[in-house]
């Protein structure tokens, strides 16, 4: 039983990560012919973004974490899962009402590490203090670019007492703006309401110190397979 069990996660993970890709090459035809086999991240820790500046310009990338030495990849190159481990309901509790109706499912990659999960994290650690306004970076979470039929997702951040902060929610619409502390790398939750293969296009931004010039990184899409 146990070996059947493993046997159909594992076809879920694989289906998955084909949805994906079909989806990709379906939505970039021009640079179908150079895409890679994606990497697909399940379990373990990774920065989902990882704000850079390099010569003038902000940069996103994923800081993998889950192979050794650590990787830089794009995120064109990259697949995240959120495993049926990670499937759970809403709580009772109003203030969590951004995720829907209290006791309906919701999947979440906590923000605290759970090893059968993937630990995502956003981080502004390479980042140089004095650089930008306030040493801080704007992550705009532009638009929920697909998902399944009526479905949601939230990012959103709890205290010490199970209280939560929302920092994004596609419910009550997009955009919304995330403030990253340069040299700072935080965990948060993400929340997905329904199983399925969601597109979250994100971009940074950030005042240079001193002046009144803006600069911006590229728009990237962040590709999430919820499985059931």
């Amino acid at each position: 039983m146990l070996t059947a069990t493993r046997s159909r996660a594992a076809a879920a993970l694989v289906t998955g990560a084909a949805m994906v890709a079909a989806l990709t090459i379906a939505a970039a035809p021009a640079q179908a012919q150079g895409l890679t086999v994606p990497v697909v991240l399940h379990e373990g820790h990774v920065d989902v973004i990882e704000v850079e500046y390099e010569d003038g310009e902000l940069e996103l990338g994923v800081h993998d974490d889950t192979v050794e030495p650590p990787a830089h990849r794009a995120h064109d190159d990259v697949i995240f899962v959120a495993k049926s481990a990670a499937k759970t309901t809403v709580p009772s509790d109003p203030a969590f009402g951004f995720l829907g109706a209290a006791g309906s499912p919701v999947w979440i990659l906590p923000q605290i590490e759970d090893e059968d999960l993937l630990f995502a994290g956003l981080a502004a650690e390479e980042l140089e203090t004095g650089v930008f306004a306030d040493d801080t970076v704007q992550l705009t979470v532009q638009q929920l670019i697909s998902a399944p039929s009526s479905a949601e997702m939230a990012i959103y951040i709890e205290d010490l007492f199970g209280q939560p902060t929302v920092l994004a929610n596609s419910r009550d619409g997009l955009p919304d703006v995330i403030d990253l502390s340069v040299g700072d790398h935080t965990h948060v939750n993400w929340a997905f309401s329904k199983a399925g293969v969601y597109l979250l296009k994100v971009k940074a931004s950030a005042t240079l110190a001193g002046t009144s010039t803006v600069v911006e990184s590229d728009s990237v899409c962040l590709r999430f397979v919820v499985l059931p």
